[in-house]
């Protein structure tokens, strides 16, 4: 059972997912601290290559299963033109003006 993106507690983190699901590369960046930080599986990527990579070249899509930590841990399964589908964590650190200065991610 999927958590509709609308549905999703912390309101950066719900505009990450529908960012990311409606292809807005301009409302992701938006949401993104300057200098912000992302990891896969553990080790730390250059932000702008991987986004474009994993997430706008190869049309990904995020369905959610379940969150924690208020909204800031996901569990989803995550799709793209690349790797097809897998299931993925998620962690978000949020600044205090509301926005994303770091994400990781990799598979659960």
């Amino acid at each position: 059972m999927t958590i509709q993106p609308a549905k999703l507690s912390d309101p950066a983190v719900r505009a990450f997912v529908n960012a990311v699901n409606s292809r807005d590369r301009d409302g992701f960046m938006s949401l993104l601290t300057p200098g912000a930080t992302m990891a896969d599986d553990g080790q730390d990527r250059d932000l702008a290559e991987w986004i474009d990579q994993e997430i706008f070249s190869s049309h990904g899509h995020l369905d959610v299963d379940n969150e924690s930590d208020g909204g800031r841990a996901l569990l989803a399964h995550y799709r793209n033109d690349t790797w097809g589908e897998m299931r993925t964590r998620w962690r978000f650190e949020i600044d205090d003006d509301g926005r994303i200065s770091r994400f990781e991610t990799g598979q659960a």
